[in-house]
């Protein structure tokens, strides 16, 4: 029984440090995102990837039901909105305010 315990226990403290490496290095982008302004970005997020405001049908974070939603928003690095690709938007990019998404093309 000692043998089984010997030999599980370097295996153990292996997953340990591993878990441990890897918990330190997430968090300094956690920490940064957090500390860092943040703006809500309309018609950015993807499908079920939205931070809040999902429109009617929905509930808040994570019920968008389309790419690009033009009511559903994420929260984005402060000025980088207006400049992220949005495919519904009238613009091309993120809007700052829910907007009525373009038509879509005929194909």
């Amino acid at each position: 029984m000692t043998t089984r315990i010997q030999s599980a226990l370097p295996a153990f403290a292996l997953a340990a440090a591993l878990g441990s490496a890897l918990a330190m290095g997430a968090s300094p982008v956690q920490a940064q995102e957090k500390g860092a302004a943040q703006e809500k970005c309309y018609g950015v997020s993807l499908a079920g990837k939205n931070d809040c405001a999902a429109g009617p049908g929905t509930t808040c974070a994570g019920t968008s039901k389309t790419d690009h939603q033009a009511n559903a928003w994420k929260h984005v690095p402060a000025g980088t909105c207006t400049k992220t690709e949005s495919k519904t938007s009238p613009t091309g990019y993120g809007q700052l305010a829910a907007f009525k998404p373009k038509a879509a093309k005929a194909g």
